[in-house]
């Protein structure tokens, strides 16, 4: 079966910035910036490893491709 290299590319980014825009726009709209500072953290912890990861599978698949 293939994998689909894409989607695991736009979750690990969805996972970093996606969440973080999210609460950017919650934070403007209640005007708690607590959000924000929760959500970095949070985006940072798990997006990180999610692109290494990624970026690891994705770079041992085009080794085995050759």
């Amino acid at each position: 079966m293939k994998e689909n290299m894409m989607f695991a590319w736009i979750a690990s980014w969805l996972a970093l910035a996606g969440q973080l825009v999210f609460f950017m726009g919650v934070a403007l709209f209640t005007g708690d910036w607590r959000y924000m500072m929760w959500s970095f953290m949070i985006s940072i912890i798990v997006g990180i490893p999610s692109i290494i990861g990624t970026y690891k599978r994705n770079q041992q698949l085009k080794v085995d491709k050759k």
